[in-house]
């Protein structure tokens, strides 16, 4: 019903396939009347229901919701708030076009139905390059947009025309969550220690690149 009341309301023109899905969600993909789209589905489920509450604990705009329904719902708009959040920051990831109830509409990050594919399924050229780019979308976040991924890693950073995109945003936290800097510390290490493992880059450091995302620092 979400999905039919976003064609009525001319934001979906056709839907396409399901180009991926997992625990939380499935995605499709989907014809616009200017572009490309990605749907997002969040699924029902009490798993999922179970794995938020990392990032639920702490955040008041949760704190009355009890009902799985509508904490899903309300997840989806936390992931749409959050693309537009990180988006005015100067923060590389898919532009947010509507939401309606559990369906979450964003900019397609790929072409003809077929998605970009993620860091952990590309040999690059220019490792170094991109991982400092990547690095610089999260300061980006951090310093411009006051919000943490959360969940970073080779999953959920396509790489398109060259260029890293962070998707997956839905448990992103703003700075004054109490698990923030506990989050924000795995983000920056689980890039670094997957670029270490697959390009056997070991420069900037951990400290260097804290400090750097945090305005403390900058990399040589």
């Amino acid at each position: 019903m979400a999905i039919i009341k976003l064609i009525n309301k001319r934001i979906i023109k056709e839907i396409g396939w399901i180009i991926s899905g997992g625990k939380e969600a499935m995605v499709l993909s989907a014809e616009g009347y200017d572009r490309e789209l990605a749907v997002k589905v969040y699924r029902v489920t009490v798993t999922f229901f179970k794995d938020m509450a990392p990032y639920i604990e702490g955040d008041k705009r949760f704190s009355k919701v009890k009902k799985r329904r509508k904490l899903i719902n309300m997840w989806a708009s936390k992931e749409y708030r959050n693309l537009k959040r990180l988006s005015k920051a100067g923060v590389r990831v898919p532009e947010p076009i509507a939401l309606e109830q559990n369906v979450l509409v964003m900019a397609f990050i790929g072409k003809n139905g077929n998605p970009a594919p993620l860091l952990k399924d590309v040999v690059l050229d220019n490792p170094e390059e991109i991982l400092r780019d990547i690095l610089e979308n999260i300061r980006r976040g951090v310093l411009n947009g006051r919000i943490v991924h959360g969940d970073l890693s080779e999953y959920n950073i396509m790489i398109h025309n060259g260029k890293p995109y962070f998707i997956d945003v839905g448990q992103a936290v703003l700075l004054d969550h109490p698990r923030a800097r506990e989050f924000l510390e795995r983000d920056i290490k689980n890039v670094l220690n997957y670029f270490k493992r697959k390009y056997g880059i070991i420069k900037p450091t951990f400290e260097e690149v804290y400090n750097y995302i945090i305005g403390r620092g900058s990399l040589e």
